[in-house]
């Protein structure tokens, strides 16, 4: 039986505050070691966004956005489709996500499924490091991809067993740093 083939990419840098947010998601779903599931990092480069997705049934990106008015830390279900009329660059890229996706279209370059997931970022400064908002709305992003990776594949925990989502949430105990515990 063949398994679907998921990704998730985590857009962005740890070298500018917030945009951090999906570089952390990823490693923290890569820390599972799911079948079938594959975590990556992208600072948004089109090109190598579309070799990342492309073959997959689904791929999960997760971004940090801008919004206005702002709500820092709020997670965004974002509608490929709306995200197709969006205005260049929404995302915090020189190259917007809308422009990757319509040109991953037009050259037969898109997973079967495109999910993505915006975190409203509060700062995007050059530093490292992610405001209370946007750390606080790690649970939350990670439980949204999770619950969309359950729809194409079965969850398994490392030894084997099938996992509700909720699961692999991850436990945050401060803000200076990250921990992943499974949830029982």
């Amino acid at each position: 039986m063949t398994r679907s083939r998921v990704v998730v990419i985590g857009l962005g840098t740890g070298l500018r505050r917030d945009d951090g947010i999906g570089p952390v998601v990823a490693s923290l779903i890569a820390e599972w070691r799911m079948p079938w599931v594959s975590a990556e990092v992208s600072e948004g480069e089109p090109t190598q966004l579309m070799d990342l997705w492309a073959g997959a049934d689904l791929a999960v990106v997760v971004d940090a956005v801008v919004c206005e008015p702002a709500s820092p830390g709020r997670v965004l279900h974002i509608d490929t489709a709306r995200l197709r009329r969006a205005p260049a660059a929404a995302g915090s890229h020189c190259l917007g996500l809308s422009e990757t996706v319509a040109l991953g279209e037009a050259l037969g370059r898109r997973p079967g499924k495109l999910v993505i997931f915006g975190v409203e970022a509060a700062c995007l400064d050059t530093g490292v490091g992610l405001s209370p908002p946007v750390v606080s709305a790690i649970p939350a992003v990670i439980q949204a991809v999770l619950a969309d990776i359950a729809r194409c594949v079965p969850l398994r925990d490392s030894s084997g067993h099938f996992r509700d989502p909720s699961f692999f949430i991850a436990r945050i105990p401060h803000s200076s740093g990250f921990s992943v515990g499974l949830l029982a």
